[in-house]
């Protein structure tokens, strides 16, 4: 059984859902990772004590934006890392 508060903030949340996932997805690009980053919060908003947060959709906004920017900021990592597969250039010899 859920608490009265806890019931609360799940309806809060939901209410704020909509725009929170807008937010990620326009900053990563990525629709699943934009319900990632949204996931996220609403873990990190039900570990928050209850009554820590005043304004609950600014605490929410701030957080899927760093989200999202963490994820933005990884998969630009993980592109810059990764090796690929040799490509000639255009117009030039096949390898081999």
């Amino acid at each position: 059984m859920t608490s009265p508060a806890a019931d609360d903030l799940a309806r809060a949340f939901e209410a704020e859902r909509p725009r929170l996932l807008r937010l990620a997805y326009t900053t990563t690009g990525s629709w699943s990772d934009a319900e990632d980053c949204v996931q996220v919060a609403w873990l990190r908003v039900r570990a928050q004590a209850a009554g820590s947060i005043r304004n609950l959709a600014a605490w929410l906004t701030t957080t899927v934006g760093r989200l999202a920017l963490d994820v933005l900021g990884s998969a630009r990592a993980r592109r810059e890392r990764s090796g690929g597969a040799w490509l000639p250039a255009p117009g030039g010899p096949a390898p081999g």
